[in-house]
């Protein structure tokens, strides 16, 4: 994998809107101001792409001109990072309209979740190193206050060349839906039990790939399934989802489309992000081990449960393609290598 290079206080990062373009619409600009200004305060300088605060109908319109922000920011020499505003549902539309060699002739940190994966996933099949990680409206411009764990990572990932290392969990954590118009809302936190045990044994190292349940829907501009075998072979694989419909029936469905394709089989370990669950993640915990060890034998196979990345907050960052190590006897997850050179 190309990994792009690391940020300098002074550098410049830029905001797009591949999906949902909410960013500039009237009421919600001003929360784009407040995550640009955290950006500010490490340090960088921010600015948005052409596109990108045209509003939600005109980039709903016009998946060409939020592919062209893209090419924009990786062919503009001086950007050294791009973010995504938020996530959505059809980044995957940009996908005709994209070049893999104007991304990897020119390597930039690129970061973001939930729909941003399709994009990670062009990315990764071009060969560069892009991270699983925040948006600026529901991240970085949380209004109660960038938090410190996802604000450390940030930090950590994409200033400092040496390797990630071990990732432990938050102190506290919140499922609180976003709200992106009301200048006085908090997000409700509660303390956090850390990691949980779902199966397997053992001490484990792969390559990071993931996401979320798209992995299953996500194609090439040929029609043809992004996500191939040799992604997953070898790899722990990261997954996570919009609590609202990831239920514990439709975990067991993604555990089964991972089966059935012959990929439990050749992964070295799973790791989940948090679930919204009064019960704990033991509910769910149940039914993976009901397909991946009495479905499809896969008893070894070291799954974890409740780590703070994806549509939660606070978050870690996760670089596609870079060596992970998964310790489910002791409940330990660490990078071992940087993201960034």
């Amino acid at each position: 994998m190309i990994r792009p290079g690391r940020l300098h206080k002074g550098d410049t990062i830029a905001i797009i809107s591949p999906s949902w373009g909410c960013a500039g619409s009237p009421r919600v600009l001003w929360k784009y101001h407040l995550g640009c200004q955290r950006l500010i305060e490490l340090g960088l300088n921010v600015v948005p792409s052409p596109n990108a605060l045209r509003g939600t109908e005109y980039l709903k319109n016009n998946p060409q001109a939020r592919a062209d922000d893209i090419m924009w920011v990786f062919g503009n020499k001086e950007i050294k990072a791009v973010m995504a505003a938020i996530g959505g549902n059809d980044a995957a539309t940009l996908l005709p309209y994209l070049s893999a060699e104007t991304i990897t002739c020119n390597p930039k940190i690129f970061c973001g979740y939930s729909d941003v994966m399709a994009l990670h996933l062009f990315c990764f099949r071009a060969g560069l190193m892009t991270f699983y990680g925040d948006n600026l409206l529901p991240t970085v411009a949380e209004t109660g206050g960038w938090h410190p764990y996802s604000r450390y990572w940030f930090e950590k990932v994409f200033f400092d060349s040496d390797p990630i290392g071990e990732i432990t969990a938050s102190k506290d954590w919140s499922f609180s839906k976003d709200n992106l118009t009301d200048k006085s809302y908090r997000k409700t936190y509660t303390d956090n039990s850390g990691y949980c045990y779902v199966q397997g044994k053992g001490k484990v190292r792969g390559r990071l790939f993931g996401g979320h349940g798209d992995l299953r829907t996500v194609r090439t501009s040929d029609g043809s399934e992004i996500v191939r075998r040799e992604d997953m072979d070898g790899s722990i694989l990261f997954f996570e989802d919009i609590p609202e419909f990831c239920t514990v029936d439709y975990m067991a469905d993604f555990f089964d489309w991972l089966g059935g394709k012959g990929y439990l089989q050749i992964l070295k370990g799973v790791i989940i992000g948090k679930m919204r669950m009064q019960s704990g993640f033991e509910p769910y915990a149940e039914r993976i081990r009901q397909v991946v060890t009495d479905k499809y034998h896969c008893a070894d196979l070291p799954v974890m449960g409740g780590l703070n990345f994806g549509h939660s907050s606070p978050m870690f960052i996760l670089p596609y393609g870079a060596e992970a190590e998964l310790d489910i006897d002791s409940l330990r997850f660490r990078i071992t290598e940087s993201g960034v050179v």
